[in-house]
Parts: structure tokens; sequence; C-alpha cells
């Protein structure tokens, strides 16, 4: 038993590093990206199909993967390799359906999108969405096989062969090109801009097939089973539209945008705006990410022997405190952090702190989940999700036109909002958690405080400006150290002080 979690402690910590370190990686290509594009537009058409490809690619797997781990984990299940089969075989062949159907009718899919000019934009994104929903299952299949490290050589390995790409195509092929452009006329068509970006992903994808190959072919030897694949469909579709209601609530905003400006060039500027800083806000998904990661074990294993409730309570506290450091860090430091992105963009900037609430509220939903999870209610979970889609493309939709790329901020606020809010309400009936909600209402009214404190002085000079929030910002990590975070409970503290 130790054995094994052992193993799962290594292996979370090897998926998550992979996680964390990839997202971190590719979010460091945005400053690059806002430097070299000719304008916003082009960033903004980057945005408006990657909304795209995240979509589609939950419609390509349709609840597959995890189809794939319920049927192959099953204690009557004696042919895994036929359930990976199944799975492998029907994704393939939904996927090479789609993109055949995609290449076909590119014209038209092309034009609706706005993007009749360059098809081949369109036709590149086709063909890497459905090579990715198809390498989801060889991924899948190294997750049960317990290949965590080759897992995350592989993501971390394309990862970087995207950030070389992307810097050979946009910036060091661009001086090539002045100085000696017979090296690189062959290939190279200066002016192209974001068509190489979506090439970049191209010859990513591709390499990330060919070194999955090893993977795939114990699913491809072995035989589908029609039978086992209508029970994992009629398994998986419930997730399928759980899945599509949770991210077009993430994507919504970067897909319908454009298609509510008259002016296309307009819609694309904006939205490139928006979509610039909103990776700004992404360093509080980040690092909530890395908190469920690496603080969440020391909480659950502290609390192992007391009431599993207490553990769920421990968890919200710290991630609330946490993310409110977060925030303030962000919104204190945005001075500094706007240079992340070129000064083109800096309209957008206000986005930053309605989104990282949203952001927030998001995390704090997902603590919640617990309770349907834990009591096989997860059908709560397409309500809450489809409730909170339509918010957002009610927000979107009504004040898009009218506020632009703010409207899609508060429509993320929103949404999340109400998730948050309805899935503590319904929890409290099927699994009530005594949640602290003293110490949130205190944390968050602190953080207002401290917020409002931050903002409103005109302190002209940048350095007295940092200076003066980052005292605040001490003050506030003193005040949540002396209440909630004694130094001396600290595991390395703790250990030392034992030790002595």
């Amino acid at each position: 038993m130790a054995g094994g979690m052992k193993r799962l402690a290594k292996e979370t910590a090897i998926y998550g590093l992979s996680s964390i370190v990839g997202r971190f990686l590719n979010w460091m290509l945005v400053p690059m990206y806002t430097r070299v594009l000719a304008n916003t537009n082009e960033f903004g058409v980057v945005t408006n199909l990657y909304g795209w490809t995240a979509l589609l690619l939950v419609i390509l797997t349709y609840g597959m993967e995890t189809g794939f781990f319920r049927f192959v984990n099953k204690q009557e299940e004696r042919e895994p390799m036929r359930v990976y089969a199944t799975a492998l075989y029907s994704v393939g062949f939904t996927s090479a359906l789609f993109m055949v159907a995609a290449w076909m009718l590119l014209g038209p899919i092309s034009g609706a999108l706005g993007y009749a000019e360059h098809p081949e934009y369109v036709g590149m994104m086709a063909g890497i969405v459905a090579v990715d929903a198809f390498c989801c299952l060889p991924f899948a299949y190294l997750r049960y096989r317990n290949k965590a490290v080759r897992f995350a050589a592989i993501k971390l390995a394309n990862i970087f062969l995207n950030i070389v790409l992307n810097i050979f195509l946009l910036v060091v092929c661009p001086q090539l090109n002045e100085s000696h452009p017979e090296w690189i006329a062959w290939f190279y068509r200066p002016g192209y801009g974001i068509g190489y970006i979506f090439l970049t992903n191209v010859f990513t994808t591709i390499t990330t097939l060919l070194m999955l190959l090893p993977d795939m072919m114990p699913g491809l030897r072995a035989r589908p089973d029609a039978a086992r694949l209508r029970q994992m469909l009629a398994y998986s579709f419930p997730i399928l539209i759980l899945s599509i209601a949770g991210i077009f609530n993430q994507t919504a905003d970067k897909i319908l945008f454009p298609f509510l400006f008259a002016d296309k060039a307009e819609a694309d500027a904006q939205l490139g705006i928006y979509g610039a800083c909103f990776k700004i806000a992404v360093v509080m998904v980040m690092f909530i990410q890395a908190f469920r990661y690496a603080y969440e074990p020391f909480v659950f294993a502290k609390t192992r022997d007391a009431d599993n409730r207490r553990s769920y309570v421990e968890a919200m506290r710290y991630f609330i405190i946490f993310s409110w450091v977060i925030f303030l860090g962000v919104t204190f430091y945005l001075d500094l952090l706007k240079h992340y992105v070129d000064a083109r963009y800096y309209a957008g900037l206000s986005v930053v702190p309605i989104v990282m609430l949203g952001e927030l509220f998001f995390g704090i939903y997902f603590n919640l989940s617990v309770w349907y999870k834990l009591t096989d209610r997860t059908q709560w979970g397409a309500y809450f999700s489809t409730a909170g889609c339509v918010m957002t493309v009610a927000v979107i939709v009504l004040f898009v036109p009218r506020f632009g790329f703010m409207a899609c901020a508060w429509a993320s606020f929103a949404s999340n909002l109400l998730m948050m809010v309805l899935s503590y309400l319904v929890g409290r009936r099927y699994y009530p958690v005594p949640y602290d909600l003293r110490s949130a209402a205190f944390y968050t009214l602190l953080a207002a405080a401290f917020f409002t404190a931050g903002m409103w002085p005109q302190i002209d000079n940048t350095v007295w400006r940092m200076a003066y929030r980052t005292a605040l910002l001490l003050v506030f990590v003193g005040i949540i150290i002396k209440r909630d975070l004694p130094l001396s409970e600290l595991p390395l503290i703790h250990g030392r002080r034992k030790a002595a």
C-alpha cells in the first residue's frame, strides 16, 4: 500500500510539473507574438482559431478518454487491449472523417469564419485538431501503463520544439531575410506572419504522432469490439455534453467575438488586445494549478486521520488565501507585468483584474465540485456548466457590440460566479461541508481593502509606487502568517525545529 501511494505521489508530481512547465513555456511565447506580428489583428486571428481548436478537440474526443479509463479498469475486464483498440479506432475514424470533411469544405468554412483570403489557416488547424484528438488515446494509454516519465517527456519535447520553431521562423528568419535572403529563399515567405504559428503547430503535432507510434501499436494490433464501443459511447456521451458546456464557457468569447462586429478588422484587433492581456491573467491559473499539485497533498496528509470533510474545509481555506495573494501580486505589479505584451496591447490591461477574479471563482467552483463527484451526482456538473455557458453567451452577445472586449471579461466573471454560487447552494443539500465562510469573507474584504489602498493613491514615480504596493503586499502576507499560517507549521521549518 505504501509503495502504491509513493508511486502515485511521484507520478502526480511528474504529470503536474510537465503540465505547469508546459503551460508556462507556451505562455512565454506571447511576448514574442505581440512584438513580431504586424498588428493586433493578427493576434486576434490566432486567439480566434485556437478558441475553435479547444472546442473541436473536446468534440472529437467525445469523452472517449474517460471512457477508456472506466472500461479498461473494470474488474471483470480481461481484454484491456481490446478496450484500447476500440477507443483508438473509434477516435481515429471520426478524426479522419472530420479532417477529410473540413478539407473538402475548406472554402465555405473559411469564408464563414472570415478567413476566405487564407483558407490554409483553417486547413492547418483542422488537421492539427484531428491529430491531437487521436493522440489523446495514446497519451491516456501511457497514463494507464503508469509511464509518467515518457508521457511528460513527449509533452515537453514537443513544447520545446514548438518554441524553437517559432523563434526560428518569426525572429531569426526575418533577420536572415534582411542580411542573407538567399540562405532561406527556398522555404521562407516574408510577411506570412501568423501562418508560421500554425505551420509550427503542424510540425509539432506530426512529431507528437510519430513519437507516440510505439504506444499506438498495442491498440492497432488488437481487434476493436462493436458491442464494447456501444457501451463506451453510452458512458461517454454525458461526459461529452458536460465537456462541451465547460469548454465553450471558456472559449465562447474567443469564438463569438468576430461574429458580433460588422467590421472584421476591428473585431480581430480588439480580440487580439483582449487575448494578449487575458494571458497576463493566466498567471493566476498557473499558480492555482501549482498550488493544487504542491500544497493539497500536504493539507490532506495532515488531516488524514480526521473527518474527510474537514480536509475539504482546510483545502478550500488555503486555496482562497493563496489565490488572493496571487491576485494582489499580479494587480499590484501590473505596471511591470504589462511589458509582457507590446505597448499596442496596453488598452486591454483593464481586463486583467476582472478575468483573474473570474478564474478565482472557477477555482473555488472546482474545489466545491467534490460533493457531486463523491455522491455520483455528476449530472449536476453538467447543469452548472450549462448555466454558466448560457450566462457567458448572453453577456457576450448582449454587451460586446457596445462595450467591446470588456464585456468578455465580465462574462467570464459572471459565469464563474454563477457556477460557484449554484454549486455551493445545491451541495449544501446533498453533501454539506462546513466551509469556513467567515474566513473566506474576512480575506475577501481584506483583499478588497488592500487592492483599493494599492490603486487609489496617484503615485507618479514608478519606483515609489512599486515600493508602496510591495509594502502593502508584505503586510497582507504578514496578516496571513499571523492568523492562519504560522511559520512554525510549515513543513520545512517544523522539521528543523523537531530535529533540534
